[in-house]
């Protein structure tokens, strides 16, 4: 899709045309549906509009109701940011006292529209001219106010009041890229920004020695999938590293007081991958009153129930033998026929394990599987 074409999708003939492939879609065949409109409508217009109308569906998972009013391309909405991520982030920004932000590549605007939600005010800077005109659209779609500028983001004046947020591109030709040397802008550009009021958004799988001394990074994750790890520039720095676990909002920050190891006690919690990927495992112990299992093992114990976002919880029903036999005959003394088993810090593939010991039986069953302490042990866990 080009400029003019976008373009003609805004036009009030554009919206007739979205608003009935929005109707049909789903009643008709897209077949049917396409070779309908192209009698009226010109080829490529209508193929801007069945992709965006497929787009919106697919956008809902990242930015909810108002996906039905914004636009996209298939790159620019898998790369976004979502909705309730970019809105902590803005929340966050506007709580510095900041009263606006330039966004270097801003995309289709996702963050944007975050950002102007909390009350900043908003300049996008977009290399793409398809998405700085989608970008455009989407604030005036969400009735906020906001500019938005064909430009390179390392080239671009930022003003005395602006903080800066950088989303850089994680994209090569080969697909993506999980080196912060292949980052687009140039990752040495983004950490001289990080030295002043720049926030910038990176791979969730950047490694701890790639932060700026006196920047902050907080991993981030929703619904229990880490989706990114943010850079927070000196000036904003409250801690080293941060794990923040959304929708919930809760927080955990380094302290790096260590955490008692002991054996496992009642309780079983497995850390969100947010606080296991920021190296807080052992502040999460200490909150909640736990103990680390094994020192080199993201599982937590504790002798009381503890209701924590930042972790899921498990009963421990009982002890069962490690070694797959034995362990297959406690588990048909317990005429378990559907067993899931969650490992870590031990060498075993569940999926082979299962359908090695094929099981018949009308119960379920959930197994651990750990090192505790140097030795593997299996548990049988209710969930809390």
């Amino acid at each position: 899709m080009d400029v003019e074409t976008f373009e003609q999708l805004l036009t009030p003939a554009g919206q007739m045309l979205l608003e009935e492939i929005a109707r049909c879609a789903g009643v008709e065949s897209d077949l049917a549906l396409g070779t309908r409109l192209r009698r009226t409508w010109a080829p490529d217009l209508v193929a801007a509009a069945v992709t965006q109308n497929h787009l919106r569906g697919k956008a809902a998972g990242k930015f909810g109701a108002a996906a039905t009013h914004m636009y996209f391309t298939h790159d620019a909405l898998e790369q976004s940011t979502r909705s309730v991520v970019a809105e902590h982030r803005a929340r966050r920004i506007a709580d510095s006292g900041a009263r606006a932000v330039v966004d270097l590549g801003c995309g289709i605007g996702g963050d944007l529209l975050a950002l102007g939600r909390a009350g900043l005010r908003v300049r996008g800077i977009e290399r793409d001219p398809v998405r700085a005109a989608i970008a455009r659209a989407n604030l005036a779609a969400a009735g906020l106010l906001g500019t938005v500028e064909v430009g390179d983001a390392e080239l671009t004046d930022i003003a005395d009041d602006e903080v800066a947020f950088i989303d850089p591109a994680r994209r090569d030709a080969r697909g993506r890229t999980f080196s912060t040397a292949d980052l687009q802008p140039d990752w040495g550009w983004v950490r001289q920004r990080l030295e002043g009021r720049t926030v910038a958004k990176v791979m969730p799988g950047l490694a701890h020695t790639e932060v700026p001394d006196g920047v902050e990074a907080e991993w981030v994750s929703d619904r229990g999938q880490l989706v990114e790890a943010c850079l927070w520039g000196a000036p904003f720095a409250t801690a080293r590293r941060r794990a923040t676990v959304l929708p919930a909002s809760a927080t955990l920050t380094a302290s790096g007081e260590p955490a008692a190891v002991a054996d496992v006690g009642a309780h079983l919690y497995e850390p969100d991958d947010a606080v296991i990927r920021a190296g807080l495992v052992s502040e999460f112990a200490s909150q909640i009153g736990g103990w680390l299992t094994d020192p080199h093992i993201a599982y937590v114990s504790t002798d009381a129930q503890v209701a924590t976002p930042l972790a899921r919880g498990f009963r421990v029903v009982e002890e069962l033998p490690f070694r797959e036999k034995p362990l297959k005959a406690a588990l048909q003394v317990r005429r378990v026929g559907t067993l899931t088993i969650k490992k870590r810090g031990v060498e075993i593939v569940p999926e082979q394990l299962i359908k090695r010991m094929k099981l018949t039986g009308p119960n379920t069953a959930l197994v651990v599987m750990t090192r505790v302490q140097d030795r593997g042990r299996a548990f049988l866990v209710a969930p809390h």
